[in-house]
């Protein structure tokens, strides 16, 4: 019999719908490879299944729920209204039996993406409670979240970074002042964004100086931080590491605007080739520079780093993923995929380093 596994998902972060479709896809493979693998939402646990259930998770094993399809709809959630929908009355981010019943699995799968689980404090509270989890450490994962930090730890080792400018603790009253000074230092086009967050929700490309204000407001809306960065202009590329070892880049070509929420996860609304179309030494500098940037910041088993490639092809490095996306339309499969991967062992790969690693 195999493993007994929580696949964590869900949550509260504007990447929650993105989430179930990972963990649906990686639940449904764990089954296939003979694991007893139960979907679970971080935030809202247990509390719509039966009373007997609540009372004694660990039976989830033994009678596994049917895994429903996911479907896409293009519109990030609501998670005012997914508050307002749990019906357990707790300040925690961890909803109705999540606790006890990943304590009761051999180990969690963590397919949780953005704020409040790839940021480093869902893995905390594992490392406290003693269960063990797939991907990297909670320190790694706090680092990497930060786009700023991540830029401040790896541009001393010589990885290329666009240059930036950071503003902490801000308000949208202070957004002209905040647009001037990225104006005096950066000029336009720029690009600002949220630096913790993901899926590229709460990033904009200013291409003109009138965008830029209404763009600050949006982007502090998500929180008081705001990360501005010099524009470069080229192609989007990405590029995993797994087990110590780059995997072919996959090229991103968006079919309009850039490669936003939307783009990212609604079928053909983008196009990837994998492996990239770019020359051996571009191919080998993203490599380099994914490995690096996993090792500087003392990541584990898995990671996505994206870059832009200019035309004279010059390699910049954008940010670093610790739990890159794993739907049907993700990239870290599509680049096992292109070495012989398939999806299933993709998953039984993640999962048997982190039980070599924390098991």
């Amino acid at each position: 019999m195999g493993l007994k596994v929580v696949v964590l998902a869900g949550g509260l972060s504007t990447e929650r719908k993105i989430s179930f479709s990972s963990g649906t896809k990686v639940c449904g493979a764990l089954r296939e490879n003979g694991h007893r693998a139960v979907l679970v939402d971080l935030f809202l646990g247990l509390e719509n299944m039966d009373e007997s259930i609540q009372e004694n998770p660990e039976t989830l094993f033994d009678e596994l729920p049917e895994l429903l399809p996911v479907v896409f709809d293009g519109v990030a959630p609501d998670l005012d209204a997914v508050r307002r929908s749990r019906r357990w009355q707790s300040p925690s981010l961890f909803g109705l039996g999540v606790l006890e019943i990943c304590r009761s699995a051999d180990i969690v799968f963590i397919a949780l993406h953005g704020m409040n689980g790839e940021d480093g404090r869902v893995q905390a509270v594992f490392d406290m409670m003693g269960i063990p989890y797939t991907g990297s450490g909670y320190l790694g994962a706090a680092m990497a979240m930060d786009k700023m930090i991540t830029k401040r730890m790896v541009r001393p080792l010589g990885v290329p970074t666009p240059d930036w400018q950071y503003f902490r603790g801000q308000c949208a009253e202070n957004a002209e002042d905040i647009a001037e000074a990225i104006v005096e230092k950066l000029s336009v086009p720029c690009v600002v964004k949220t630096p913790t967050g993901g899926s590229s929700v709460g990033v904009f490309i200013i291409k003109r100086r009138e965008e830029l204000v209404p763009a600050i407001r949006e982007c502090l809306s998500y929180g008081s931080d705001l990360l501005a960065e010099q524009y470069i202009e080229g192609r989007e590329f990405t590029c995993a590491v797994l087990e110590g070892r780059a995997l072919p880049s996959a090229e991103i070509a968006p079919k309009t605007r850039f490669y936003d929420y939307t783009n990212k996860y609604q079928p053909g609304a983008s196009e990837e080739i994998c492996p990239g179309r770019c020359t051996p030494e571009v191919e080998r500098r993203m490599g380099e520079i994914a490995l690096a940037v996993h090792d500087a910041l003392g990541l584990m088993t898995y990671s996505r780093s994206d870059f832009i490639v200019t035309e004279d092809n010059r390699v910049c490095f954008l940010e670093v993923n610790t739990l890159p996306g794993m739907t049907p339309t993700s990239l870290v499969p599509q680049e096992a995929a292109a070495v012989g991967i398939s999806y299933g062992e993709l998953c039984e790969r993640i999962l048997r380093d982190a039980l070599a690693k924390r098991g």
